[in-house]
């Protein structure tokens, strides 16, 4: 119930901004396109199935764990406020790294979102805005709700891994992952450690509140940096 409008707003932004071909080219949400080619080896497609893709999982999620249907509406509320909360910290942290590594932040912050400058930046405010809410549900999606708990399972069931540890190894996989998911190469060759150092500290950041607080909080930090970068910040 809290992630429904975040699903919502995506497809209805995929669907009237990001439509066309200037759009088409920039539509640079890795995340989803990859979960979309894995149905496609099996025949299966269409333009709304990773987001029927994630309300399945979570609905299967909700059965298996046996917890009420009642809807409490302070609940999202409160998940809001949350999650307000946790972006805070990850937007000084990105700051930090800025001047530790000298780096001016845009060339790093739109990366957060699976983007470029030049992709980004002739995209409209809604565009980059249904950017950034997508870039929050699947990547989440990939990298925490799925790699953590593919890792985890190794580790845990069939490695006989103690539980804390083994989240603690999924967690720094999954950041591992996310990290040179991005755009972490510099043109010259080589890795840009300013990059590298963001993504794979935004990747713990958003690991260890994936294992603290769930995926709906998660889902909502990293929509709301992406937000806060792409849209809400001057750049």
């Amino acid at each position: 119930c809290f992630l429904l409008p975040l699903v919502a707003a995506y497809e209805f932004g995929s669907a009237y901004f990001l439509a066309g071909d200037q759009a088409g080219a920039a539509r640079t949400i890795r995340a989803e396109r990859l979960l979309s080619s894995c149905f496609e080896i099996f025949g299966v497609g269409g333009l709304y199935l990773p987001g029927l893709l994630l309300l399945v999982v979570l609905l299967i999620w909700h059965l298996l764990t046996r917890d009420r249907w009642r809807i409490r509406p302070a609940v999202p509320a409160w998940m809001t406020i949350e999650s307000i909360f946790w972006t805070m910290p990850l937007l000084v942290i990105g700051q930090m790294v800025f001047r530790l590594f000298q780096s001016p932040p845009q060339l790093v912050a739109p990366a957060l979102a699976g983007g470029t400058d030049s992709a980004l930046g002739s995209l409209s405010t809604p565009a980059r805005a249904t950017i950034a809410v997508g870039a929050g549900l699947y990547e989440e999606l990939l990298f925490r709700l799925v790699g953590i708990a593919l890792v985890h399972a190794v580790a845990a069931d069939l490695l006989r891994i103690k539980d804390g540890p083994a989240k603690a190894i999924a967690i720094f996989i999954s950041a591992a992952a996310f990290a040179f998911y991005h755009d972490v190469m510099m043109p010259t060759g080589g890795i840009d450690p300013a990059r590298l150092a963001i993504f794979t500290l935004a990747g713990l950041y958003f690991g260890t509140i994936f294992v603290l607080r769930g995926f709906g909080i998660v889902v909502a930090v990293h929509a709301l940096y992406d937000l806060a970068v792409l849209v809400l910040l001057p750049r």
